[in-house]
């Protein structure tokens, strides 16, 4: 599918959440293939939220297969929610319930956000050297993901980037903190220059309660502070949507 107005906008249209879990696979395990071809190394981020837990259970379920090349992969975190990595609202619980602690991957190629450092600038600062040490960065320069998996929220924000937010407009830092105001759970997040500068973005779209904002982002004029998704308005020849048919009704 392609939206009339904008031919630059890829979308897989996947029928249910089923076949939107088996095509974010497929394109998972082809990036991964191309990167460990060209470079001996996977490096992928991946986030949190309802819609990815599927894709994540397959993932899980290819641990005694070869097909996804564990051993050559580093893993991280796009971004995180300041808590505990054993709470219900951690990404990181999240990913090694449906598929970590079940895949052969080093835990040494496992790089989570440590959401539950008091110190949030710590925190940030923790994962910053991160990123600089595993891609050799040298000042100025942003790691290149090889695939990023991201969701869209129901208010258009990705990682945690959110609406309105000053993170929108952090165009130096790796890495940043989100605060929350009227006691939401402050996060940790990669900036939208790390974010774009990934060779390739899978964006997974599900359910009906979707269906409005994916048809005001894909069809509306962009609008970056309303809608932070459109930060990726500039780079959507790497963007492919897979979207299922009940958040895809109203396009």
């Amino acid at each position: 599918m392609k939206i009339s107005n904008n031919d630059r906008i890829s979308i897989v249209d996947v029928k249910d959440f089923e076949e939107l879990a088996s095509r974010a696979l497929d394109i998972f395990a082809e990036s991964a293939k191309n990167a460990v071809d060209e470079k001996n190394i996977f490096r992928v981020a991946i986030s949190g939220g309802k819609t990815p837990r599927r894709f994540y259970e397959l993932l899980g379920a290819t641990a005694d297969k070869s097909d996804l090349p564990w051993d050559k992969t580093e893993l991280f975190w796009v971004d995180e929610r300041c808590v505990a990595p054993q709470s219900k609202d951690s990404n990181y619980k999240l990913a090694n319930e449906t598929f970590l602690k079940k895949i052969p991957i080093s835990p040494k190629n496992i790089h989570r956000i440590m959401g539950e450092t008091k110190d949030y600038n710590q925190a940030v600062e923790d994962y910053d050297r991160t990123l600089r040490k595993t891609f050799n960065l040298s000042p100025g320069q942003f790691p290149q993901f090889d695939l990023m998996v991201l969701g869209m929220g129901p208010d258009g924000h990705i990682g945690s980037l959110l609406p309105n937010s000053y993170a929108l407009f952090d165009t130096v830092d790796l890495v940043t903190v989100v605060y929350q105001l009227e006691g939401g759970l402050n996060r940790i997040t990669l900036t939208h220059p790390v974010i774009c500068a990934a060779k390739q973005l899978l964006v997974m779209v599900s359910g009906a309660e979707k269906a409005s904002i994916v048809r005001d982002v894909l069809l509306g004029k962009p609008d970056e502070v309303k809608y932070p998704v459109h930060t990726l308005w500039p780079i959507l020849e790497k963007v492919v949507w897979v979207i299922d048919s009940d958040a895809a009704k109203l396009l």
